[in-house]
């Protein structure tokens, strides 16, 4: 669908280009804005946790929630986008995101857990169909030989997002100094309803402004024999997306209570919330140095090298206490950086025709988010958190087969 998109695009004349520029801009805040909003669960999760006294099992729901709305709402968005079209189809996910932040307000009066993952999946909802809408969208606005340099830099302020969230949110959300109050969530009513009011000015401004009119032009790839599911660099690319957003996810949410253990580095959660600005702009610092690299060294060794390190950090994490365990685990982040993309690109390799099926496939895989921090909360309740953090280092173990090995193009069934 991204293909032929761009090739509709590039039918637009050269005069175009203004318009394109302007909406590539006003684009940046929409990714900027669901970074942020993603980040702040790793808030969430230790603040839900000590206000409703929590296991690990029962806080992991908040990720679960919220990326479960990835594998369940992706292809009925995709549906909607095609029917509204690109631009109704943002508005209507920052609408719905805007209900999902309004919901946290009757959530913490009633003081329910339960409402507040039903506002976390309505929240996750809308961004999905932001993303659904928003990428390809981007990719559209301009020649295809320069989409990659669209999308990492839009990516690049998704990165940003994740990096300032933390900062605000420790500041929003906990107290300096104060411990949470059992059954009390209301410190989270101010922060998501200023995030709604964000939400909703940003939906008015994209419900007036004038954007480049760009529909895709399906028809052909519906009919071709085959399918993606048929390439095993693709199906092992699924599940190391998969894995790779479980264990950023699952380490990005436990981070907070790892800092707090005495162990460690005996952390108020309000202080510990900061330094995740280091695990999450360890990303956005290694995906600029991971793009200047790539252009020597290929995807698959810098993807193998970067999940063995992260690999080696997080033993360093389980294994020894105080700075040393407490800096390794903020560094995974630096080595997290190129792999989602890196892991995507290799696993479309070669797919042709199926491209486009195969870049669902790996969208849906996204799921992971919602199930191994799941696990890797169950085994905090039964074995501990330090040793809980072996379940993302297994990721990282099928990470660096995939770049050194399961990447090789090869169709299971010949004929492509």
């Amino acid at each position: 669908m991204a293909l032929s998109m761009q090739q509709s695009a590039q039918e637009h004349s050269p005069s175009a280009n203004q318009p394109y520029r302007f909406a590539l801009v006003a684009l940046t805040s929409l990714f900027f804005m669901w970074g942020f909003i993603t980040c702040l669960n790793d808030i969430l999760i230790p603040y839900l946790k000590g206000a409703f006294e929590l296991n690990y099992t029962q806080a992991m729901l908040v990720q679960f929630c919220f990326f479960i709305a990835y594998f369940l709402v992706s292809l009925p968005a995709g549906k909607l986008v095609g029917q509204l079209g690109y631009q109704r189809g943002i508005v209507v996910g920052l609408v719905v995101a805007c209900v999902g932040c309004l919901l946290f307000y009757p959530a913490a009066s009633a003081g329910i857990y339960a409402l507040f993952l039903i506002a976390l999946f309505v929240l996750a909802s809308g961004i999905t169909i932001l993303q659904v809408a928003a990428n390809p969208y981007v990719s559209a606005l301009g020649p295809a030989e320069t989409a990659p340099s669209r999308l990492t830099m839009t990516q690049a302020f998704n990165s940003f997002g994740t990096t300032v969230a933390p900062f605000f949110g420790s500041i929003l959300i906990f107290t300096e100094g104060a411990e949470v109050i059992k059954g009390d969530a209301s410190a989270t009513q101010g922060p998501y309803l200023m995030l709604a009011g964000a939400l909703l000015l940003l939906a008015g401004i994209f419900a007036k402004l004038t954007l480049p009119k760009i529909t895709s032009q399906t028809g052909s790839n519906t009919s071709t024999k085959g399918s993606a599911w048929q390439y095993s660099h693709l199906t092992l690319g699924a599940l190391g997306i998969f894995m790779y957003v479980g264990a950023e996810v699952a380490i990005g949410s436990t981070i907070v209570n790892f800092f707090t253990l005495d162990s460690i580095a005996s952390m108020h959660e309000g202080e510990a919330a900061k330094y995740l600005t280091y695990y999450w702009g360890g990303a956005m610092v290694g995906r600029f140095i991971g793009a200047a690299v790539m252009q020597k060294i290929s995807g698959r060794t810098v993807l193998a090298f970067n999940a063995m390190s992260a690999f080696a950090l997080v033993l360093i994490a389980v294994f020894f206490d105080g700075m040393l365990a407490m800096w390794a685990i903020l560094l995974v982040g630096l080595c997290n950086s190129v792999m989602f993309p890196t892991i995507f690109s290799l696993a479309l390799n070669g797919l042709g025709k199926h491209t486009a099926q195969g870049s669902g496939i790996l969208c849906l895989a996204i799921v992971g988010g919602a199930i191994v921090p799941l696990f890797q909360g169950m085994l905090a309740d039964s074995i501990g958190l330090q040793w809980s953090f072996l379940l993302p280092a297994l990721c990282y173990v099928y990470i660096a087969f995939y770049g050194i090995k399961g990447a090789i193009p090869h169709a299971i069934e010949s004929g492509k």
